[in-house]
């Protein structure tokens, strides 16, 4: 079969339009993902690259051979860029014009100009390069990114091993052969244009899947997140609780739950304003963060009430960590001594089962009963403790 290879090129160049369009609409309605701004850019500038590559011929030979493979070298190093801001990290800009600036003084070697063979096979390598560099932030990135990479290193791993070949094996394309679709050259040009095409479409696809990916955990986590103090809500408190308790349950192992209550919340905002009440409980999640384990669930289920659920704890140790949190939130530097506490009721798995909801109501009677004998206290369901000027 006869494979005309200007109409390859023009379909290379539609097709990188196309895509490059998309990825730019893409961005625009999602600004957060500049990767996509990044992607869209690359593709055309392959696609500026592509058309003026077809230019051979014409008596300017400088255009297709000088401008048109600077544009597809920026190409390529926008396509690292992209996936290097993708990662979360900034755009290394003198990495990302370094081979379209070695070509241009390359091309100002007369030996290097003239041979057709070392353009393709310098051309070849800076390209495998920049694919090395990509492949290289997605592993550098994989415990961050949280999303399916997989698909787009491998098409990166690809892509780079297709161009690490044909420096190599590709002498170039004669312009009579381009034109004939005969000859040396003709099939691997090809075979070029194809990838090319695959390559462009596949990851402008897998890219914005990653981007779906992504903004999905986002607005899971906004929705398992209180807005203020940056930890759990109740719903992922509840969610994240009851699994604990299954699985406590399933390896015959004992729970406990604390249920915090900030004291005289109400009165702290009256005279010190919301903005003091806003930064009590942000304290307070602080101070528990600080002193929970990794394996525990802790969330903010009311206005001033906070939940703790500690698998693999008894009672003992669930008080000494209740007594913690009182204490540290009492000794907070944020107002006069004494202002700040709060009153905690723990019960245990051994007391009422691994029910969450019923662990929550003994532990708000605990909690209840702790209020109505003063505040700034533990109480469990049998006895409570105290702050030592209380007792």
């Amino acid at each position: 079969m006869v494979l005309h290879i200007p109409t390859l090129q023009l379909v290379c160049v539609f097709v990188f339009c196309l895509m490059g369009l998309l990825s730019i609409h893409a961005w625009l309605r999602e600004t957060r993902e500049r990767s996509l701004a990044y992607l869209g850019s690359m593709m055309l500038l392959a696609a500026a690259g592509m058309l003026l590559t077809g230019l051979r011929g014409l008596g300017i030979d400088v255009v297709p051979l000088v401008l048109a493979n600077v544009l597809l070298l920026l190409s390529a190093g926008m396509n690292w860029t992209a996936m290097r801001v993708f990662a979360g990290r900034l755009p290394h800009l003198p990495g990302l014009f370094a081979g379209a600036a070695l070509w241009l003084l390359l091309c100002l070697v007369p030996a290097f100009y003239g041979s057709m063979s070392t353009r393709v096979s310098v051309y070849s390598a800076l390209v495998t390069a920049y694919g090395v560099l990509t492949a290289l932030e997605f592993w550098r990135s994989r415990r961050q990114l949280e999303v399916a990479y997989v698909p787009a290193l491998l098409l990166t791993l690809l892509h780079t091993a297709f161009y690490a070949v044909r420096a190599f094996a590709d002498k170039g394309l004669a312009f009579d052969n381009a034109l004939s679709g005969s000859g040396q050259g003709v099939s691997f040009f090809s075979l070029m244009l194809f990838e090319a095409m695959l390559y462009v479409i596949g990851i402008a696809y897998v890219t914005l899947a990653m981007v779906k990916e992504r903004a999905e955990l986002r607005f899971k986590a906004a929705a398992f997140s209180d807005a203020l103090t940056g930890v759990g809500n109740r719903r992922a408190f509840m969610t994240r609780g009851e699994r604990s308790l299954l699985d406590s349950q399933r390896r015959g192992a004992g729970a406990a739950l604390l249920l915090c209550d900030l004291d005289h919340f109400k009165r702290l905002n009256d005279t010190y304003g919301h903005q003091t009440g806003d930064q009590a409980l942000i304290a307070f999640g602080q101070l528990a963060l600080a002193n929970l384990r990794p394996q525990d669930v802790f969330g903010r289920i009311g206005g001033e009430e906070f939940a703790c659920l500690l698998p693999e704890t008894d009672e003992r140790q669930a008080v000494q960590v209740a007594e913690r949190l009182r204490r540290g939130f009492s000794e907070l530097a944020m107002l006069e001594p004494g202002l700040l506490s709060v009153s905690i009721g723990v019960v245990t798995t051994q007391d009422v089962g691994h029910d969450l909801s019923r662990l929550l109501s003994e532990a708000d009677q605990a909690l209840y009963t702790a209020k109505g004998k003063g505040r700034n206290r533990v109480q469990t369901r049998l006895r409570e403790r105290c702050a030592s000027s209380l007792c």
